[in-house]
């Protein structure tokens, strides 16, 4: 159980995983009609109307961030890579939008009652020892007005045990990127060995996450102040266990 206990990231190997390499292979593993596809289910999922303030937590390069606000929601992103928050504040500005990007940990919020949606998009949800993942859940139920709502996105975990690949490869031109996967049933983590292989050099990173069921989904959620918990499948359809994604969204 030693080794176990040690998978969970710290902050300075999070920031180095959501570096310039992950910002490079962003537009192959993402392609924008993909994200303007996603940008339209949170939308709807989170039941959004022009002029809500709206916080996603681990917003990366804003690929969400600025679709919503180019919808007319007044958004807010927080990351903790710099590199990304460049990007998204650079995108922002093509797009000629107004987002607030704040350089943060979504363990502890500068924000109370603020906002009337939040969302953990795209597996940004787990980085974390379970004590302080559920942190996170109780630093975005105070950063909510009452009735304010939460989504998190994730892996279904039924799907991911029976289908999971053991490689992942990306390649953009000819640079590689490529994930070794292997999920701890006794932690419930999914393991990853990076290596980038770009520009004739070659880097290698880890990345970590936890994943949850719904019922876990559900008590961490009325344990932080949220009241009716629902679960969705990928982009808003429904949950079955053979779909690639939970989408949970909980009202405060």
């Amino acid at each position: 159980m030693e080794k176990n206990m040690v998978d969970q990231l710290s902050s300075e190997e999070l920031e180095a995983y959501f570096s310039e390499d992950y910002l490079y292979f962003g537009d192959v593993v993402k392609p924008p009609e993909e994200s303007d596809r996603e940008a339209a289910a949170i939308w709807n999922l989170l039941s959004l109307r022009q002029d809500n303030q709206v916080l996603e937590l681990g917003c990366g390069y804003g690929r969400i961030t600025n679709r919503l606000a180019e919808k007319g929601a007044r958004v807010t992103g927080l990351d903790i890579s710099p590199i990304l928050l460049k990007k998204a504040e650079a995108d922002a500005a093509e797009r000629r939008v107004n987002v607030e990007y704040v350089p943060g940990d979504m363990r502890s919020l500068p924000w109370r009652d603020r906002f009337d949606a939040a969302l953990l998009w795209f597996t940004s949800f787990g980085y974390f020892d379970d004590a302080e993942n559920e942190r996170v859940l109780h630093e975005a139920a105070c950063s909510l007005r009452k009735g304010g709502r939460l989504l998190i996105d994730h892996l279904n975990r039924f799907a991911w045990l029976r289908d999971k690949p053991a490689c992942f490869v990306v390649q953009r031109d000819n640079d590689v990127r490529i994930d070794i996967v292997d999920t701890d049933a006794l932690t419930d983590r999914i393991n990853w060995k990076r290596i980038i292989v770009r520009d004739g050099s070659v880097r290698r990173m880890r990345f970590s996450f936890r994943q949850y069921g719904f019922p876990e989904y559900v008590r961490m959620l009325r344990d932080a102040g949220f009241d009716a918990v629902e679960a969705y499948g990928q982009d808003g359809g429904v949950f079955t266990p053979d779909g690639p994604r939970i989408v949970v969204v909980a009202h405060k």
